[in-house]
């Protein structure tokens, strides 16, 4: 018999101030990688990776209770560690944009702008976990439900993901959603890695970018509409180099077959390759917590903790009509998937 439950029960993580359950639940592949996820957020807590020494690293920053995940976002630069990010991944200039002739006011939460889906995004909501697979190539799917107006976005949205831990090592990341009236998606998943574990820095880890330009944008990382081309720029990393100290940025992408960026440890001879179908890798550097909140393991994340592969659209997407498309009309469905491939 399948060992796949219909009404999955987890560990229980916590209460929610309002008594809402957050669980947590554990998956494993045939190698050992090890999986947790908690229903808030649908967030990852933990990702360890055997290596050759029997020993285990936890590639992913993340906290050790529920009180410090809530604590983090009102931090005065929240991290999302870890969390599913939308309705809008990126900032909304001015958090405005128009559809169909309307013009949508979304709620601000970073200056001026939206960032990250408004003030209380899909990061800070409760999942419902629909089924868990514990067998070959375990997986966990999760759905939210966005009422119309929700952060004041158009129509009802209803939203499906999956994390599967192939047996091949890699950490496969699925988002399907659906709208009963035309609207903006653009969903990703912010873990931030460290191959050589979660309370280490990354300085010394080698970055792979495949793309020759990034978006340029204002003082306010608001993107102008414009492509900057790396040839010759700090952010090339079309060949491997080490981690830049400070990177906020979203790199344009082309070959969404092959790898489209890689992260490289010569402490525990770790890779992880990152696939994806969709426009945009954006790459930041951080993870800092301000001394305010400790992270697992009496871990003191800092500006150097951890590194994001946001895979996504475009920021600001709805206002360039130069840029990929980000409208979801009643009818369609939005579709993202992405792969995160550990090798040794």
């Amino acid at each position: 018999m399948s060992n796949f439950t219909a009404k999955p029960i987890g560990e229980l993580f916590g209460l929610m101030p309002n008594g809402e359950v957050v669980q947590s639940f554990e998956l494993t592949n045939r190698n050992g990688l090890q999986l947790k996820i908690i229903n808030l957020g649908a967030t990852i807590t933990s990702l360890k990776i055997p290596l050759k020494n029997d020993k285990m690293v936890d590639v992913v920053l993340g906290f050790n209770n529920l009180e410090a995940y809530i604590k983090s976002f009102k931090l005065e630069s929240a991290p999302y560690l870890g969390t599913t990010v939308g309705r809008f991944a990126g900032r909304i200039n001015g958090g405005t944009f128009s559809l169909n002739g309307k013009t949508f006011h979304l709620n601000k939460n970073n200056n001026n702008h939206t960032l990250h889906g408004g003030i209380i995004g899909f990061s800070r909501k409760i999942w419902e976990v629909e089924s868990v697979n514990y067998d070959e190539n375990p997986s966990i799917t999760l759905t939210y439900f966005s009422p119309d107006n929700e952060e004041n976005f158009p129509g009802d949205l209803s939203v499906k993901l999956t994390y599967t831990l192939s047996e091949e090592n890699e950490l496969i990341v699925e988002y399907k959603a659906t709208t009963t009236k035309d609207t903006i998606v653009n969903l990703t998943h912010h873990s931030y890695f460290n191959l050589d574990g979660h309370s280490n820095d990354i300085v010394s880890q080698e970055l792979f970018v495949n793309a020759t330009k990034i978006l340029e944008t204002n003082d306010e990382n608001i993107p102008t509409g414009k492509y900057l081309d790396l040839n010759n720029h700090s952010f090339d990393f079309t060949s491997p180099r080490k981690c830049p100290l400070k990177i906020d940025n979203t790199f344009v992408l082309h070959k969404k077959t092959e790898p489209v960026a890689s992260l490289f440890s010569k402490r525990n001879n770790l890779k992880m390759l990152v696939f994806t179908n969709q426009t945009a890798v954006h790459i930041y550097v951080g993870g800092n917590c301000f001394n305010e909140i400790e992270g697992k393991e009496n871990a003191q994340y800092h500006s150097l903790s951890g590194i994001c592969f946001e895979t996504q659209n475009f920021p600001d997407a709805p206002n360039h009509s130069h840029f990929p498309n980000s409208i979801l009309r009643k009818g369609e469905i939005y579709s993202h998937k992405t792969i995160y491939k550990f090798e040794i």
